[in-house]
């Protein structure tokens, strides 16, 4: 496997998240099928393309209603039927009928591949029929894990930050995903208007792999949980310092240490996990790399002294202040 973000930690959810946000995708097909088997209440052995086609093109038509641009590409025949649906020109019968003719051609293929190369299938496209696919075990036993239920959101806040990239008029160099500091919302301008994208909880916390930054325990994505997930500044908010509320800076911790941490600064020892983390996001593609990039180098080099520098700042402006680190850990995926 080619991505480091796979290499650390094999486990079919990090197998899973890979295909999510690393996948260079050219068209919103491959979220759409994932949201489609993510929400499928019973799962068979088989399933008949017939029966995928309408909970997969309903959820391409939603999107379209929010945001018309849905493939880098200048046109799809799949992708009109799916607009003619929307403005009620044709019914769901013809829509199932030319999803199971056009929807599905590429991304049976190309779901499972990744830079090149392939992750363990979900599933198998069945060759004598090719209408139809065989749901494998490891799809089943992804099910099983604590991690499942955050899956579903996570398809969606990668999707929303696919779509934002390719549908606005900005060179990807000049896009930037930014926090709102008061809500859990991340946006980005264009020339005339704010534009609000996704949750900053589902959509970071597949970069940490469902865990909490700092202790590795498993979080979950449901509020008021002992799992639940809360957004933290690795270098706290209260610093003031330039950029502090960025990307870059944002981690996912479980409750009891985002309570012991507060504003202090972490032990110098977890700096080199927040380069880790953020250097994912360089394996994502739009929109994240290029926001990672642009507050923190073009190089892992440039990123890394970036980091070192700002936590040397850190220290400088506050220096008897404790560091801090959790107590106890539970591995680390990361």
């Amino acid at each position: 496997m080619t991505t480091r973000f796979v290499d650390h930690n094999p486990t079919l959810e990090t197998y899973w998240r890979a295909i999510i946000i690393l996948g260079k995708n050219t068209a919103c097909y491959k979220f759409a099928f994932a949201d489609s088997l993510l929400q499928s209440e019973n799962i068979k052995n088989e399933f008949r393309l017939h029966d995928l086609a309408l909970p997969y093109a309903l959820k391409i038509c939603d999107h379209l209603k929010k945001n018309d641009k849905q493939i880098t590409l200048s046109s799809s025949k799949f992708l009109d039927f799916c607009r003619k649906y929307n403005k009620k020109e044709i019914g769901k019968d013809e829509l199932i009928f030319n999803t199971v003719k056009y929807g599905f051609k590429n991304v049976l293929d190309a779901f499972h591949n990744i830079s090149n190369d392939r992750v363990p299938s979900f599933f198998e496209k069945n060759r004598n029929s090719n209408k139809s696919i065989t749901i494998t075990d490891n799809f089943y036993k992804l099910r099983e894990n604590f991690q499942f239920n955050n899956l579903k959101n996570e398809v969606e806040a990668r999707w929303c930050l696919w779509e934002t990239a390719i549908s606005l008029n900005i060179n990807y160099r000049l896009l930037e995903i930014n926090k709102d500091p008061h809500s859990d919302i991340l946006f980005t301008f264009t020339e005339d208007r704010r534009v609000n994208v996704t949750s900053s909880r589902d959509a970071l916390i597949g970069y940490q792999k469902g865990e909490c930054f700092y202790c590795n325990r498993e979080l979950s994505l449901i509020y008021g949980l002992d799992s639940s997930c809360e957004v933290d500044h690795f270098f706290p908010y209260s610093l003031g310092f330039h950029n502090i509320n960025q990307i870059w800076n944002l981690v996912l911790a479980c409750r009891k240490c985002n309570g012991e941490k507060t504003n202090i600064i972490p032990h110098l020892d977890l700096l080199s996990k927040l380069h880790k983390r953020n250097n994912y996001y360089i394996e994502s593609h739009h929109p994240l790399k290029e926001t990672i990039i642009k507050h923190t180098g073009e190089s892992e080099i440039k990123r890394k002294n970036f980091l070192n520098d700002y936590y040397k700042n850190a220290v400088d402006t506050f220096p008897t202040m404790n560091r801090w680190k959790p107590k106890n850990f539970f591995g680390n995926k990361l």
